[in-house]
């Protein structure tokens, strides 16, 4: 029988540390019951060397008796070939689960198990092209800290386990719990933006063409210059209409689009670590006015510039 507030991480070895102790350690503090559970119950070793220890073996964990799975995330430098086993226990126990949630990485795990098919689901930023080519049947969401699809939640990269499991907090104790929790443990009940705070450029896959790529590249070297359509089709020598098509085809955005993204990542940087005022910020970097960039900043990161740095400014001893 289910008992709500039972959590099974699974772990093998490989598994990525803070994958596993940023959400164990927000559900313990929101008085879950949090158990690992391993393949034979053996103590794994984590990707830093750390070793883990489980209380559980996996294949004695009946499926009917799992209220929420947890299944950390793994490097992804040697490919994501995971053991049949881990995978099989993964399928099991997710199948009967009242809700299986991955961490990072993890969602290939849940991928290769069959959880994810026809579903919407996101991982690291890294990862989203590698996981949506791999997994035709999953609809991945590159930018979003975590994605619930049905039973099944998956969260973006490393620390994003983290609001995944302030997320389930929040459903089963409502928000004031969820709040005393992330206040405890000094993080965002709910982070603006998604994981297009990451560099906009090294996202892009590489232009064939060398002039695109040129393109590109003047435009993060400088963001607030002269970026208008004419502007960069005439830098490129072709027309207006045929370098917005070589965008659509090579970076997937149109030209405005892109110009706007790498904008907004400058803003983003100078808000964390200067003392520019807003004004100043929006017109370095091509906004033209603070409420230009105001209005991007909503619509992008469901934040004002202003809230913005006061969540991020870096701040010195």
């Amino acid at each position: 029988m289910k008992t709500e507030g039972d959590v099974i991480v699974v772990v093998g070895d490989g598994v990525v540390l803070l994958d596993v102790a940023g959400p164990v350690q927000v559900l313990h503090a929101a008085g879950y019951r949090v158990r690992l559970a391993s393949p034979g119950g053996r103590a794994v070793v984590s990707d830093t060397g750390i070793p883990l220890g489980a209380e559980l073996a996996v294949e004695d964990v009946p499926e009917t008796a799992v209220d929420t799975v947890l299944v950390p995330g793994y490097p992804t430098v040697n490919g994501h070939r995971h053991p049949p086993e881990l995978i099989a226990h993964v399928r099991r126990l997710g199948t009967g689960a009242r809700r299986t949630t991955s961490a990072c990485t993890g969602a290939y795990l849940l991928a290769e198990a069959g959880l994810l098919d026809g579903r919407r689901a996101t991982t690291h930023w890294a990862e989203c092209a590698k996981l949506a080519r791999s997994f035709p049947r999953v609809r991945v969401q590159p930018d979003a800290i975590y994605v619930r699809d049905g039973p099944v939640i998956t969260s973006a990269g490393v620390t994003a386990g983290i609001d995944l499991a302030l997320a389930l907090v929040e459903e089963d104790h409502g928000p004031q719990v969820a709040r005393t929790a992330a206040k405890y443990l000094v993080v965002f009940l709910q982070r603006p933006g998604g994981q297009s705070q990451f560099s906009v450029r090294s996202t892009v896959p590489p232009p064939r063409s060398a002039g695109l790529r040129q393109v590109l590249d003047a435009v993060v070297a400088d963001p607030g210059g002269s970026h208008t359509l004419a502007a960069m089709a005439e830098r490129l020598a072709v027309s207006e209409r045929h370098l917005t098509r070589l965008f659509r085809r090579e970076v997937g955005s149109t030209p405005g689009q892109y110009v706007e993204r790498v904008r907004l990542e400058a803003a983003q940087a100078m808000l964390e670590s200067s003392d520019a005022g807003v004004d100043t910020i929006a017109r370095m970097c091509g906004f033209g006015s603070d409420e230009s960039m105001r209005r991007v900043f909503l619509r992008l990161l469901g934040a004002p510039p202003s809230a913005y740095r006061a969540r991020f400014r870096t701040t010195t001893a």
